[in-house]
């Protein structure tokens, strides 16, 4: 039988991200339109969007903040090419998006001293393996695995290397450690749900110290540079932006920093995405055919939750003929509506991935279970007809 109950918001999309609940355009009617963002008030509106980041994300006063170009892969990069070289680089992968900073670094810029630390999706790699007296590049939150580092307890605090940690699925709904890391990065319409195209970029005065005296060997794009004449480009980090930003993606941003601070800021976004997985934890507990992809509870993703079918008629297919039962399953959901775009991320193993993050309701997530069974029995008929 099919369920009664439908999710009010069916978006449980990784990337764009559901809007913050009860959003609606007119959200936006403040926009600063049709002038120049370099105009006072586009700048006042672009430093909101900093500020209210570094309050509600607790980020040191003396860690710069900016918004950068091509969300948060371009403000990855900026890092990367800007940053890497002086020293050898640790580079740990066990999904998608670290393996395509592996790619960068090792096939793009080409280092020499790049050592690669690695595991499959669902476990995290030995982090007792990484040396932060050499530079470390690594996501704090798989995304297209559903695992998560624990905690910063295996950056030492002494390190001689810069750590750049890409936590666009992770700001926002995980306690960063930010004495740890040097260069943090995330986008807009992650966590919050933002308009997308915009990055967000955060040096520790480390990194600012690697940047004012390290020269890169290879040239480098107008848009990755960040100093001039061996000075930092102070302007990027006051809402001086290195191209022109959308005002309506910036008002939006705002508004999402705005509904964060109402819902109890930081604390009040983790616990609202923990609660999350934790409804679908307790569901995954009593049922036979589906489980985490990330086997140890501690590295668990509240944010991107990817799960796998456990029983015998999906594992024993093959590949090609298990990601056809997914495409099928999401599709029945996607006909009735009730869920969008909880397939697995192409490199990954088939499987569903359910965004849990802060603007999802716990009330979708609860009502969204009972549609997963039914279209999981109905695959089931489907495989036995």
């Amino acid at each position: 039988m099919k369920p009664q109950t439908r999710p009010a918001t069916p978006h449980f999309s990784s990337g764009p991200c559901a809007k913050r609940p009860n959003w609606s355009l007119a959200a936006l009617e403040g926009a600063f339109l049709g002038r120049s963002h370099r105009a006072a008030a586009g700048k006042a509106k672009l430093n909101e969007v900093l500020d209210r980041s570094r309050r509600l994300l607790g980020i040191p006063a003396d860690y710069r903040i900016g918004i950068v170009p091509a969300s948060d892969t371009g403000a990855v990069e900026m890092a990367l090419w800007s940053l890497l070289g002086a020293r050898g680089v640790d580079l740990l992968a066990w999904e998608s998006f670290g393996e395509g900073w592996v790619t960068d670094v090792a096939k793009q810029l080409k280092l020499a001293d790049a050592r690669i630390v690695k595991s499959g999706y669902g476990e995290l790699p030995d982090l007792g393996q990484v040396d932060t007296d050499r530079d470390v590049v690594f996501t704090w939150n798989g995304t297209t695995s559903g695992v998560r580092v624990p905690n910063g307890d295996w950056i030492k605090d002494d390190r001689q290397g810069l750590t750049i940690c890409d936590a666009t699925s992770a700001a926002f709904a995980m306690d960063l450690p930010w004495s740890k890391l040097d260069v943090v990065t995330w986008s807009w319409q992650k966590v919050l749900g933002g308009e997308a195209a915009h990055g967000m970029l955060v040096l520790s005065p480390r990194a600012v110290a690697r940047l004012e005296s390290y020269v890169p060997a290879w040239p480098l794009p107008k848009i990755f540079r960040m100093t001039s004449k061996g000075k930092l480009n102070e302007g990027i980090f006051k809402g001086e932006t290195v191209n022109t930003p959308s005002m309506l993606c910036v008002e939006d941003a705002i508004d999402g920093l705005v509904w964060a601070e109402k819902v109890g800021g930081l604390q009040g976004l983790i616990r609202r995405s923990e609660d999350n997985l934790a409804t679908l934890a307790a569901w995954v507990a009593e049922t036979p055919w589906i489980d985490f992809l990330a086997k140890d509870p501690a590295s668990r993703s509240c944010t991107s939750v990817c799960l796998s079918f456990t029983d015998e008629s999906f594992t024993g297919l093959a590949p090609e003929a298990q990601m056809g039962f997914v495409k099928k399953f999401c599709a029945l959901l996607e006909k009735e509506g009730v869920a969008f775009d909880i397939a697995s991320y192409r490199d990954a193993p088939p499987g569903l991935r359910i965004w849990a993050g802060a603007t999802i309701e716990r009330s979708d997530i609860a009502a969204l279970i009972p549609w997963l069974e039914w279209a999981y029995g109905e695959q089931r008929q489907a495989q036995a007809a």
